[in-house]
Order: C-alpha cells, then sequence, then structure tokens
C-alpha cells in the first residue's frame, strides 16, 4: 500500500510538467520565445537578443514563459524584430491576474487583453489566444471562440505585447506565416 502511494504522489507531483513537456509545435509555426528574448527589441529600436529581461524585469522570460510583473512599474513594450507583411497566425496561452490590462499590437491594430474587453476569460487560468490576419482583417479567438474581427490597418509590421496594468504570463508564443 505504501508503495502504491508514494507511486500515486511521484506521478501527481510530475503531472504539471508532464503537460508542459507534452507541448508540440504545430507544423508551419515557429516559436517566437525561446529560453530568452532573442528576436525582440524595445519601443526605441534596442535588442533585447541574449537578454531574458527587459526594463528592469518588466519583462521577464524563464523556461519560455514570459512574464509581465505588476511590481516593477512602467507602462513599456516590446516587438519582434520580425516584421510580418503577409496573412499570419499567432496563437499562445496567456494566465491572467484580475487586474491584467496589457495590449497586443499587429498591423496597426491595438488589442487590449483586459476583463472588460475580454469577456469570459479564466482569471488565474490559462487561456489561449489567437489571431489569424488574412488579407485585411484580423480575426481574435479566445479559447476557440471568436471574440471579434477587426480591420488592419497598416500592410506589414511587427507583433508588440504591451505592459501597462496587472500580471500576466505567456507561454507557447508562435507564429505561421502564409
Amino acid at each position: 500500500m505504501r508503495s502504491i502511494l508514494s507511486a500515486t504522489v511521484v506521478a501527481l507531483a510530475l503531472a504539471p510538467c508532464v503537460r508542459a513537456d507534452d507541448f508540440k509545435l504545430e507544423d508551419g509555426f515557429a516559436l517566437l520565445i525561446g529560453k530568452d528574448l532573442t528576436g525582440w527589441k524595445t519601443e526605441k529600436g534596442d535588442s533585447l537578443d541574449g537578454k531574458s529581461e527587459a526594463f528592469s524585469s518588466r519583462f521577464t522570460v524563464k523556461d519560455g514563459e514570459l512574464h509581465i510583473d505588476p511590481k516593477v512599474k512602467g507602462d513599456v513594450k516590446i516587438f519582434t524584430t520580425r516584421e510580418f507583411d503577409k496573412d499570419v497566425t499567432i496563437k499562445f496561452d496567456f494566465l491572467p491576474d484580475a487586474k491584467c490590462n496589457n495590449d497586443l499590437f499587429l498591423r496597426g491594430i491595438k488589442f487590449d487583453l483586459s476583463a472588460a474587453n475580454v469577456k469570459d476569460w479564466k482569471v488565474g487560468e490559462w487561456n489561449s489566444l489567437e489571431i489569424i490576419l488574412k488579407g485585411d482583417k484580423a480575426e481574435f479567438k479566445l479559447n476557440d471562440k471568436s471574440l471579434k474581427t477587426l480591420p488592419a490597418k497598416a500592410k506589414a509590421s511587427t507583433f508588440g505585447i504591451r505592459a501597462e496594468f496587472g500580471e500576466m504570463k505567456v507561454r507557447q508564443l508562435r507564429v505561421k506565416e502564409g
């Protein structure tokens, strides 16, 4: 009985690790966040290559997750160095706190990640967000449910994340062009 209980405890302790390790990148997708902020820059254009934090740790990357720390003050933005000028799909999971109010930027669209703008998200739980930009329209989906479609205002742009208020973690941030 003791060995069965011990095996169960070990299995339960390892279960979250197994789920994270089970993530498989879909065909055609590439990760935008890896072990650090390589491929990202500040709003002023300063490279974040090789860095695991930006803006005094307002943004940090650890184990492939981007963390926006609300204890570090500052309304700051980071952007990919890569520009997107074709149809593109961006997917990621995010974990918001109750005060989360951060923004995403793509092709002239500012998308507000807040409870006021994104109905039915789960505070304190992982949610999936998908942005599908085809032609001049961008559809935003939360947990596979369409939220809204907005017109793209630019032919090409980088992808940006703004740390404004509250805490948010982002994992498995990936992109597919075409």
